[in-house]
């Protein structure tokens, strides 16, 4: 008997072809905008499927596991799972997967790629070129800072955290002192990475650089107390999940220079920008892109596709979030 399985909206041809190949039947919401709730729970709740793909714009929780009783799979297209109820998961008997370790090495030259933009005001200077105002080469016109040789303070030491240090060290000399649940001592030994409390990262970090999950520790990790602890001048980055930053105290630190750039690829209110950030000087915003590489989406389309073969076959998923 053929399994049933609906997509939020499409992944990229490599796993469908996958399931396809197994004879499952796949219905695909369709591409573009972000589908409403209401629009997803009434396409899963028309069929009875076996399996429902989702994003990290769906919100995944008891109101989908209710009309949809007989998918016992939620496979997440996407690392992070803040926007799934794992206690409505677990009570409904429904395992969820996410697709980590694929994400990484891209999400960390996007990373660095922002310090880059911020330190040498590459989005100001792009702007300007197309405003017309360049008019010649000028000694004091949009001056930088250098990245080579910054302390670089990332909090979270995760995949992403890792890569992001390799190339900042070994590609800019940077020194990078970190926070996390434990110190990496394999990291420590190559790189030079030196692990510290929070208060010391915020107090003596030139560039602030987030990788941690969204939870309720993190949530506001950066905010108007934390931002008073940080060096005048410094610079935030986020490449993790918008709503680690309390955006209103950003735009606050930003104001009075406190903050002297930020580079952010996620937004607390995402899609919808804060008021003030857009028009802040020192700002370079990318739209949730960090991930968006050929490559990267490939893997994830596959992984979907093996958890939910996997789990067909097997009973058991291969990256399942719930033990």
């Amino acid at each position: 008997m053929t399994k049933n399985i609906y997509m939020t909206r499409p992944i990229h041809e490599s796993g469908v072809t996958m399931l396809r190949e197994k004879g499952y039947t796949i219905t695909m919401g369709p591409p573009g905008d972000t589908p409403t709730h209401e629009s997803v729970v009434s396409a899963i709740a028309s069929v009875p499927y076996d399996a429902v793909v989702t994003f990290l714009t769906d919100t995944v929780d008891a109101s989908l596991f209710n009309v949809c009783p007989t998918a016992k799979i939620f496979a997440n297209y996407a690392v992070g799972f803040n926007n799934i109820n794992i206690e409505d998961a677990k009570s409904n008997g429904v395992v969820v997967t996410n697709t980590p370790g694929c994400a990484g090495k891209a999400v960390a030259e996007h990373t660095v790629a922002l310090m880059l933009a911020v330190t040498a005001r590459i989005a100001e200077g792009d702007a300007y070129m197309r405003s017309g105002k360049y008019s010649g080469w000028q000694p004091e016109l949009l001056i930088g800072t250098d990245l080579s040789g910054k302390k670089i303070g990332l909090i979270g030491l995760g995949d992403i955290g890792v890569q992001t240090a390799r190339i900042l060290v070994k590609g800019f000399g940077c020194n990078i002192v970190y926070t996390d649940l434990k110190a990496n001592e394999m990291l420590d030994a190559e790189c030079g990475t030196v692990f510290v409390p929070n208060e010391e990262l915020f107090s003596t970090a030139d560039i602030i650089s987030l990788h941690v999950p969204l939870l309720a520790s993190t949530t506001h990790l950066i905010n108007d107390e934390t931002i008073a602890m940080m060096k005048d001048g410094v610079i935030i980055i986020n490449t993790a999940r918008g709503p680690v930053i309390d955006e209103h105290a950003l735009v606050r630190g930003l104001a009075s220079k406190k903050v002297r750039g930020v580079g952010l690829d996620v937004f607390e209110f995402e899609p919808i920008l804060s008021k003030g950030l857009m028009n802040s000087e020192g700002v370079v915003l990318t739209p949730h892109i960090a991930s968006a590489r050929e490559s990267v989406r490939v893997k994830m389309s596959e992984i979907v596709a093996q958890n939910i073969i996997s789990f067909f076959e097997t009973g058991n998923a291969v990256t399942s979030i719930i033990k």
